[in-house]
């Protein structure tokens, strides 16, 4: 979400207006124009975002999709329903941490600590419930909470005493880590009962096919309706909006991938769990940034934090809340690791775990710069990571590689990320 710098005044109509500013010297959005000239305006349209940069996810699911097709043709066990039945259940404990990180981004800053917080998280819950014997939804509340309480800590810090975000989340890193060896303790492995709340929720499958095909209508009709009404509401404020044909488009698109993917996961055991609590996550998450006062304050503080003082904005309680949520999902997040392995370990947190949630935000499209981003991002990157490490565990080729590809990844959407960023000001957007 960004400030729409080149919009109409509010009170007239755009579009109504178009004829009118063509005959004067004023300037016209040429966003204003692709509802008139018809496919015309929309390859106009295309080619301007080429110029300033700004193809949005465009990318990202071409990348996805050439991934996908090269490891279908290295392997067709690939495409088969079971192994991205896998791939999407694998990628949530990921996922969630990635949108935590993806609020931090927004401002511009980095969080190093989520992939110990996850790991604190899984070690708190198993204590709790199986070593203490207390009331599953109490511990896994507990252990949501821990991850809150860190990250509102960390924000403090970085927000009121002004020590940089990257140094308290290093040294966030290596105390959670330590914390969670603490209370683990000698024995270093709690192994969590497989019929409890927590193991469910990356074993338990809707099996009736209604549930898959349910998903995809909701998730078709909740965007037909933020689309359409977000058009309306930018209409009446006299500003660049879709036409309603393209929203229609749109839509349609998205039903497809929608039920395809309903399709496939009725092939194999039906929806997981866990996906539908992604989904929700994800579009809680998006009318959060997107929908509310205090997403715009995100944004804001990303684009410029003086001027977001200047206008008002509580910049030090808005960094801390945003380092609490990241915390939280962190959190989140590790209990869908821990349910994944079934028991919360020493390992928990460690390896490529942090690497791959800033990896997914990133690759997904939230600019390491601050001020660009969308919680969809998560879910767009941590496919194309989890899809790699699944497609390259398929052909048998070791871990060392499967790294290193990775980071080549990631290294390619960085630089991407710089030069749409240098794109953007030389058009006048950034």
């Amino acid at each position: 979400m960004s400030i729409d710098k080149t919009s109409t005044p509010p009170g007239d109509n755009a579009v109504e207006n178009t004829e009118a500013a063509r005959g004067s010297d004023v300037a016209v959005d040429p966003r204003l124009l692709v509802r008139e000239q018809g496919l015309a305006g929309y390859v106009s349209e295309f080619k301007r975002k080429m110029k300033a940069g700004d193809l949005g996810s465009l990318p990202v699911v071409v990348g996805l999709v050439i991934i996908w097709l090269i490891f279908w043709r290295l392997n067709s066990n690939f495409m088969t329903a079971g192994n991205l039945s896998d791939i999407a259940v694998a990628m949530v404990g990921t996922g969630m941490i990635a949108v935590g990180i993806v609020f931090v981004l927004l401002l511009g800053e980095i969080d190093l600590s989520v992939g110990s917080l996850s790991g604190v998280a899984g070690a708190t819950f198993a204590v709790l419930n199986i070593t203490h014997g207390m009331n599953e939804v109490l511990a896994f509340v507990l252990a949501i909470l821990t991850g809150t309480v860190a990250g509102a800590i960390q924000g403090f810090f970085f927000a009121k005493i002004g020590v940089p975000a990257f140094a308290v989340t290093l040294a966030g890193l290596l105390f959670w880590n330590g914390f969670m060896l603490k209370i683990l303790g000698s024995n270093g492995t709690i192994n969590l009962n497989s019929d409890g709340l927590v193991a469910k929720l990356t074993s338990y499958y809707f099996s009736d096919v209604a549930a898959a095909y349910g998903l995809a209508i909701g998730v078709t009709v909740l965007y037909f309706l933020s689309a359409y009404f977000g058009n309306k509401r930018r209409e009446a404020a006299g500003v660049p909006s879709k036409p309603l044909s393209e929203t229609i488009l749109r839509t349609v698109l998205l039903a497809v991938v929608s039920f395809a993917v309903a399709f496939v996961f009725n092939q194999n055991k039906g929806l997981p769990l866990a996906v539908l609590i992604f989904v929700a996550v994800l579009f809680l998450a998006d009318f959060v940034l997107r929908r509310t006062a205090y997403g715009r304050k995100i944004f804001a503080l990303g684009g410029s934090v003086e001027a977001s003082r200047r206008a008002g904005i509580n910049v030090a309680m808005v960094r801390i809340s945003v380092f609490s949520i990241a915390g939280t999902f962190a959190a989140i997040g590790g209990l869908f690791i821990a349910s994944k392995i079934a028991s919360a370990n020493q390992g928990a947190g460690g390896g490529d775990l942090l690497m791959n949630a800033i990896a997914a935000a990133v690759i997904g499209g939230t600019s390491l710069f601050g001020g660009r981003g969308r919680s969809w991002d998560a879910l767009l990157g941590v496919l194309v990571i989890v899809s790699i490490q699944y497609g390259l565990a398929l052909e048998g080729i070791a871990s060392p590689v499967q790294y290193m590809i990775t980071g080549g990844v990631l290294l390619a959407t960085v630089v991407i990320d710089a030069v749409t960023r240098k794109t953007q000001k030389s058009a006048g957007r950034a």
